[in-house]
């Protein structure tokens, strides 16, 4: 880090402004330049400036390029100190505000697809995955001891495979009614289970209400992914497993159109990464090879005990 770097890209408004948003959300930048008003080749001009100094970080994702404040140790008292001179600037509020829409814009994209597959869903993910049964390998990794919640149940296949086993309380939480409406239907009711309308960025569950957390296929559906992780942390028990599958990153939009998603997979550094910020312990990590050359990785991660 060079701080004569850092510095002098600080020293223009718009360029604090910048990472002051920058540090509560990941945005591309088309929804920078709503949030701050400005042409792009401004916004784009300060951004390169931030870019450079490395206070920010670029992330190409398909045809677009988010950018994020760097949050590292060695720049956490510079990022803590601008925090603190903005959050109650004016300004600096109503960036935040607008950001925050950007997010909901996403999300609604989001719930808008979900509400048109969902009842060709199943089809949709076997046409990604191939002949590779995930919920069946979820399956041989789950504790069947206390409460066991889906997070982002989707139309409830995995729910259905873990009631054979289960012998406490299942949770299905979604946040697309549609998607739940067709859970119902694979579950018909049965006894200890239950299906929850919420987002997974603020789980309509209590504090250490459950034992095992799943979020199967989910993350790269999520805006700010860290958030869920954060989530789950809180609902778990200490002693808790918490089990994340996803696609490693890869570059074929294709599987966007198919499937939908905000990210194109995730390195699997990243997750670990996310995981371990938060106060989980990685078990094992497992890799499989599926269809169109894509592969999912799966975690298990524990809650400590104390």
């Amino acid at each position: 880090m060079d701080l004569i770097k850092c510095f002098k890209a600080l020293s223009d408004n718009t360029r604090l402004r910048l990472v002051f948003i920058l540090q509560r959300y990941e945005l591309n930048v088309n929804e920078i330049v709503r949030v701050v008003d400005m042409i792009q080749s401004g916004v784009s001009r300060h951004l390169k400036i931030l870019t450079e100094s490395g206070l920010l970080i670029a992330r190409k994702e398909g045809s677009f390029t988010y950018y994020s404040a760097v949050d590292d140790d060695g720049l956490m008292p510079l990022n803590v100190m601008i925090k603190k001179n903005l959050e109650k600037n004016e300004i600096s509020q109503k960036d935040i505000e607008k950001a925050a829409e950007m997010i909901i814009i996403r999300q609604n994209r989001t719930k808008r697809f979900f509400k048109s597959v969902a009842p060709q869903w199943d089809r949709l993910k076997k046409e990604v995955l191939g002949t590779f049964d995930l919920n069946k390998k979820i399956k041989e990794m789950v504790c069947f001891d206390g409460n066991i919640s889906d997070l982002g149940c989707g139309t409830g296949e995995l729910l259905e495979m873990l009631l054979v086993d289960a012998k406490h309380k299942l949770i299905g939480i979604d946040s697309s009614p549609e998607m739940l409406a067709q859970a119902k239907l694979k579950l018909n009711g049965v006894d200890g289970t239950q299906l929850r309308l919420g987002e997974l960025e603020y789980l309509p569950m209590g504090d250490r209400e459950i034992d095992t957390a799943i979020m199967n296929m989910v993350l790269h559906h999520i805006s700010q992914p860290k958030r869920p992780i954060e989530e789950v942390f809180r609902v778990i028990k200490p002693g808790g497993f918490f089990i994340l599958s996803d696609f490693e990153k890869h570059d074929k939009e294709n599987i966007r159109e198919i499937i939908g998603g905000e990210w194109l997979g995730f390195k699997k550094e990243n997750i670990t990464r996310w995981m371990t910020q938060q106060g989980f312990k990685i078990i094992n990590v497992s890799s499989f090879n599926v269809n169109q050359g894509l592969t999912i990785n799966i975690f298990i991660a524990q809650k400590p005990l104390s």
